[in-house]
């Protein structure tokens, strides 16, 4: 098989890595990929955003099969795009993908089938935002959501009625987002514990795949922005079987099968980005992808050949193929450019990795880097996943924190309390 796999990031480098394992993959490319991505695969000088370029290099090399990483392809239209050139490609239909690419329509679809959600408004205007803050409906602290994409950033927590006010100002008047601002949700706050739940699924069946838990604020202690992710492990050490029970029949069978009657057969990643409260999980975002991290320590735990399943979802017999997981921890800690996710510099020399690749057990996925010459350079926000998969997550983890005392390069940084949160209760 001929795989292409769209994308440049931890996420794309952690799925190259699994997919070139497979013995059925005899030629494995990626566009754009990055610095580490093409130790392993060719890398392909096409933006993941160019939709048609892409489609007419999967027909030009007769490519069996593409995966998608990111979300902004996918919301865009790629899958249809590459289905009318009957081009095999795994990810949801523009019109799933809506689930992610528009808040407003994943509250709407929510509250219309009773899948559990926080409470909320939706302002289309600046002044309606304003009006809905000063009602006295919601109490402080709540959250105020872009309806668009916005890199895992749109999100902004807001603690008393003046920052609430910012948030709108900053999304819906000066488009800190762009368009994603246009309409923005406001949002009661959860109280509880985060988890990422996600299955893959052929629009009618799905294949769970084992429970991850991100870390998103940018610091030690949750503190600070959001990010797109600084470091997730697996299993969550928040979902029993009980929970795990309650999350498939309340909000991921009901989000399958109301898609599909709405015309909107969902094939792809289904991802549910979870708030486990005293009530119950409760949806606070659908994403449509792979997480980015949490895909690296879900395929450092995957047994089975990756490739089987995504062609399955795609033939819609998602079921005919197995996921196997060993039964232990794994774990990845993000490592960032200085002031990400705000303000960062790209071009830092990244020094260390020949050590860190000595070590037995850690594998290090690439996210924003490019080779130069003999040189590996920082090109992104987040730079590098460290991941590792041992028998107990203070295994795992403490392995991953001493490969990272080798690793070094200008004003980087990254949490040191990723996986703490097992300790709490």
């Amino acid at each position: 098989m001929k795989v292409l796999i769209v994308g440049s990031g931890g996420r794309e480098h952690a799925l190259a890595w699994k997919i070139s394992q497979s013995t059925k993959v005899k030629k494995l490319y990626c566009a754009p990929g990055n610095g580490g991505i093409g130790e392993i695969a060719e890398n392909v000088s096409l933006k993941d955003s160019d939709i048609q370029g892409l489609r007419d290099f999967a027909s030009k090399e007769k490519i069996d099969l593409t995966v998608v990483g990111p979300e902004v392809p996918l919301t865009h239209g790629i899958v249809d795009e590459f289905e009318k050139k009957g081009l095999k490609i795994f990810g949801p239909h523009k019109s799933a993908a809506q689930l992610e690419g528009s808040k407003v329509f994943a509250k709407n679809f929510m509250q219309r089938h009773k899948i559990p959600t926080p409470g909320f408004k939706i302002a289309d205007s600046p002044q309606q935002g304003y009006d809905i803050l000063n009602s006295g409906e919601f109490s402080f602290p709540l959250v105020v959501k872009a309806d668009g994409l916005a890199s895992g950033k749109g999100a902004l927590v807001c603690r008393n009625l003046n920052k609430a006010q910012e948030a709108v100002h900053s999304l819906m008047e000066e488009r800190k987002f762009g368009k994603a601002g246009k309409r923005v949700v406001i949002e009661e706050f959860l109280r509880g514990k985060e988890a990422s739940f996600m299955v893959i699924s052929d629009g009618v069946k799905v294949i769970p795949m084992v429970t991850t838990m991100d870390h998103k604020a940018a610091f030690d202690g949750d503190k600070g922005p959001n990010t797109g992710g600084m470091g997730a492990i697996s299993p969550s050490p928040f979902i029993d079987q009980e929970m795990y029970n309650q999350i498939i029949k309340s909000i991921i069978f009901p989000t399958v099968t109301r898609m599909l009657e709405e015309g909107r057969k969902y094939k792809g990643v289904l991802y549910a980005g979870l708030m486990l409260t005293e009530e119950g999980p409760k949806v606070l975002e659908y994403n449509c992808r792979f997480g980015d991290p949490e895909t690296q320590p879900q395929v450092l735990r995957m047994e089975s050949d990756l490739v089987d399943v995504l062609a399955g979802a795609v033939d819609e017999k998602v079921l005919e193929s197995e996921m196997e997981w060993n039964h232990q921890a794994s774990g990845c800690v993000v490592v960032a450019s200085g002031g990400y996710p705000i303000k960062y510099e790209k071009g830092k020399e990244i020094k260390g990795l020949d050590k860190v690749t000595q070590d037995s057990g850690v594998v290090v996925f690439h996210a924003g880097t490019r080779k130069e010459g003999q040189k590996l350079l920082t090109d992104g926000g987040r730079v590098l996943g460290v991941g590792a998969s041992e028998k107990s997550l203070k295994e795992t983890m403490n392995k991953i924190y001493r490969a990272l005392s080798h690793i070094d390069f200008e004003a980087m940084h990254f949490r040191r309390d990723i996986g703490a949160a097992r300790e709490e209760g």
